[in-house]
């Protein structure tokens, strides 16, 4: 079974009408997915294919309308075209002949996104001696070049292993691990509420008291309540007390200024995210204004509570903060959301992403950023609201 789509990459087709970019897909799958037709034009909208590519893994494959359509129709195809670009972890651009204005505008396109991209030189079978003097022509957007028949399916056997080389491998970064040694007191605190699942912890707290247990720490669970009573009653300083970000207010207050300090959802914003683009965009707050639109982004599905973190209390907050009339959206699921869901956001306000892995999260980071679409994270934006962000985050910055 494949797995969600945050497990895997997106690859985007581009080129102009009539390149070949449908046959191409069909071939590399193994199935009739896009229609195929000497009408130029026959794409008209984004085909997504998902498979498995050895050596990539799950990938998605996006088929789009060809770049060079014309008319008001044609027009409108290649904005819709151009919108999947943004979701895209990689490109690939078929061409047929040497290039033109519109392979550079592509070209162009991939370049300003950050898209790393591979040139498909196709219809080898027709085009015979000119191949190679198509691939001199190409040399200059250096980007890896590969010919291919997709009627004689042949040169597809080193595609995976040449997109396997340019798509971005996210690096691993520690939970908890590196702030602390063995030996070294670390305390949690968990409340437990109505938010609390019955019986159980949630994976931010399993990953810090497994992460913590590895790194030969000492490891003390406590609810806010006990927390005062363990510090003064332990015997022993602790390096690092982690909490709930909505018990934040409490925590810093019992927690003494020379302990660091820090919630699960900043942990996670560093671990799955890009913590730094996080804090420099949660200042968007303070330019809100009436009629603003900010998202809340949840990257799982889940019954609201009455009192929900993300649809309740975050909103009630930022609005008691900016006095202003914000409009609110929600966005939940792991795919990634179409353009047109957040193309007129102020303020994208994501979850800690604990059911994500780091992959799918940097996918939509990069995308909002594309987009110049401020991001952030709810325990960042907790903490901010409170006033304890620059002594939340002073233990990972």
């Amino acid at each position: 079974m494949i797995p969600n789509s945050g497990f895997r990459k997106y690859v985007v087709i581009a080129g102009r009408r009539n390149v070949g970019k449908s046959s191409f897909l069909n071939t590399l799958i193994g199935q009739n997915v896009s229609i195929v037709s000497s009408t130029a034009g026959t794409t008209t909208d984004p085909v997504f294919k998902t498979m498995e590519l050895n050596p990539v893994g799950p990938i998605t494959f996006i088929d789009t309308p060809g770049l060079d359509d014309v008319g008001e129709l044609g027009l409108k195809r290649i904005e819709k075209a151009k919108k999947v670009l943004y979701r895209a972890d990689a490109g690939i651009l078929i061409v047929d002949s040497k290039p033109s204005i519109f392979e550079e505008n592509i070209v162009k396109i991939f370049t300003k996104l950050e898209i790393p991209f591979l040139i498909i030189i196709n219809k080898t079978d027709i085009l015979n001696d000119k191949v190679d003097e198509f691939e001199k022509s190409y040399k200059k957007f250096n980007a890896p070049i590969l010919a291919v028949s997709s009627k004689q399916k042949t040169g597809f056997e080193t595609i995976g292993i040449e997109l396997n080389k340019i798509i971005p491998s996210d690096e691993e970064i520690p939970f908890l691990s590196d702030l602390i040694t063995g030996g070294d007191l670390v305390i949690l605190v968990v409340p437990i509420d109505l938010g609390a699942p019955k019986g159980r912890l949630i994976m931010p707290q399993v990953h810090a008291i497994r992460e913590g247990l590895d790194s030969e720490a000492l490891v003390l669970v406590v609810k806010e309540r006990e927390l005062r009573y363990a510090i003064e009653n332990i015997g022993m300083k602790p390096k690092l007390v982690v909490t709930d970000s909505q018990s934040v207010m409490k925590v810093v207050s019992d927690v003494p200024k020379n302990v660091n300090l820090t919630t699960f959802s900043i942990l996670e914003s560093r671990y799955r995210g890009d913590l730094h683009y996080f804090i420099e965009s949660v200042k968007t707050i303070e330019s809100l204004k009436d009629g603003d639109e900010v998202i809340i982004m949840e990257g799982c599905t889940h019954r609201p509570l009455t009192e929900d973190i993300g649809r309740v209390k975050i909103p009630r907050w930022l609005i008691n903060h900016t006095g202003a009339s914000l409009e609110f959206k929600v966005w939940a699921g792991v795919d990634m959301p179409d353009f047109s869901d957040i193309e007129n956001a102020k303020l994208i306000i994501h979850c800690g992403g604990c059911v994500m892995n780091r992959n799918s999260m940097m996918r939509r980071v990069r995308m909002f950023k594309r987009l110049g679409i401020p991001m952030t994270n709810y325990g960042v934006v907790i903490s901010y609201l409170h006033g304890v962000l620059e002594r939340a985050i002073k233990p990972l910055i």
